[in-house]
């Protein structure tokens, strides 16, 4: 057996951690962090408190690890795009929203600490920027190139905040078209000014 196979968890442990993450991102859009407990994010997943805690040493740890692989996820997602046209990037990450339903409903809801949310936003910001520097050929550190993305991916995430907290009631391809138009519009006014 190699020293790979040795570290990696089984898909037991996986599926149990990924029923964890989901019972607490479900109880977030419910109630705030601290007000949650251990009995009810095993609720939700189906597994006892020892399961729990045999993955985690409690509900904060388990909120810490699933923001750590959410970044990582969509940061993963963000780098794989800058190269891409805006319509690329905006029909990736909304289908990236979409199978991921609940972390970003988790993300959104009025009960969550906001920090993921800005980290969301300071990652969006830095994908807008670095596309919009590279067609301008412009530095990344140009302060009116940051105010101007920093807008548009505000906007960009205003959009995609009333889509989930909405329920995903538009379809991703309404939400890939709003938010292009929107954005080509945006984009323009950036590279006429």
């Amino acid at each position: 057996m190699n020293e790979d196979s040795k570290n990696k968890p089984d898909k037991r442990t996986l599926k149990t951690r990924k029923a964890l993450r989901n019972g607490l991102a479900e109880l977030l859009t419910e109630k705030e962090l601290r007000k949650i407990t251990v009995q009810e994010i095993a609720d939700k997943a189906d597994v006892n408190r020892v399961t729990f805690y045999k993955h985690y040493l409690d509900v904060y740890d388990l909120y810490d690890k699933v923001e750590e692989e959410l970044l990582i996820e969509m940061g993963l997602l963000i780098l794989r795009l800058t190269d891409s046209s805006s319509d690329r990037v905006f029909s990736d990450l909304i289908s990236y929203i979409g199978e991921n339903r609940t972390m970003f409903r988790m993300i959104f809801s009025p009960n969550s600490s906001g920090t993921l949310r800005d980290k969301f936003s300071k990652l969006m910001e830095g994908l807008f920027l670095q596309i919009q520097a590279e067609k301008q050929h412009s530095d990344i550190s140009d302060n009116t190139l940051e105010y101007r993305n920093c807008y548009r991916a505000q906007g960009c995430i205003a959009v995609i905040s009333k889509w989930v907290l909405g329920d995903f009631e538009e379809s991703a391809d309404f939400i890939v078209r709003i938010i292009s138009e929107l954005d080509h519009n945006t984009e323009k006014l950036i590279s006429d000014s």
